[in-house]
């Protein structure tokens, strides 16, 4: 699918990695795009249109693939991370981020999937992480939400085939956002990451390993827990 004249609506747009996925789908010739965000006040960004809209939201989740039936690529971007491990963190933490990285992208497919189909297929994009594949003390909660989003990208795959949809998951290590600016470590760049996104949804690739990192993790997925988590975590002290 290319990107030139496509209609896009994309989750998560007022800043950070969701706001570099739609400068570059101007720069890619993109016809219209939906700006989405719980405050569409702070899309300040001229020649796009605004949708109000809390993923983890059913009505405003409705209202806007009612405003936005012309849609032919979603991006679902919008995430949080609120740094709860599982054992000991607050379940209402863990709820929120659930609601938020899984349900919140859920609800999105369920509700835009008919309009891509009426649409010719078109295609969807999952931001998903390379913490869907291992944990670390403090990531617990995100990291559950992640391999949730990433097995619902595997499912909404298979099961929007038949329509002719095409479902993108990109993983990565950290980016150079908000989210992460506490971290000292090396991170990929918002605009390479939404590149490589973009260029999935153009080339037809299903997964995107957006850093070395993700590809490092998922290159060790074959290996047993413990010796997986020993290279994991040896990788890390390393930076």
């Amino acid at each position: 699918m290319q990107l030139k004249n496509a209609v896009v609506l994309v989750t998560g747009a007022n800043r950070g990695i969701g706001a570099e996925f739609v400068a570059q789908l101007k720069k890619r010739g993109a016809a219209k795009i939906y700006a989405a965000s719980r405050n569409a006040s702070s899309i300040g960004v001229d020649g796009v249109e605004p949708i109000q809209l809390d993923i983890t939201d059913p009505s405003q989740v409705r209202a806007a693939a009612d405003a936005a039936g012309d849609v032919q690529v979603l991006v679902n971007n919008a995430g949080i991370s609120t740094g709860t491990s599982i054992v000991s963190g607050d379940v209402a933490d863990i709820r929120r981020e659930i609601d938020t990285n899984f349900f919140g992208p859920l609800l999105m497919t369920q509700a835009f999937a008919p309009i891509l189909k009426a649409n010719g297929g078109g295609a969807i994009l999952n931001v998903v992480s390379a913490l869907s594949w291992f944990t670390a003390p403090g990531t617990g909660a995100y990291a559950a939400s992640k391999a949730a989003a990433w097995s619902l990208t595997d499912s909404a795959r298979l099961e929007l085939a038949e329509q002719g949809t095409h479902v993108v998951g990109v993983h990565m290590g950290l980016v150079d956002t908000d989210m992460a600016a506490g971290v000292q470590a090396p991170k990929i760049s918002p605009s390479a990451l939404a590149a490589a996104g973009l260029d999935a949804i153009e080339s037809g690739l299903d997964e995107v390993l957006a850093d070395d990192w993700a590809k490092f993790v998922k290159s060790g997925l074959t290996l047993g827990p413990s010796e997986r988590y020993e290279q994991l975590f040896s990788a890390l002290s390393a930076n």
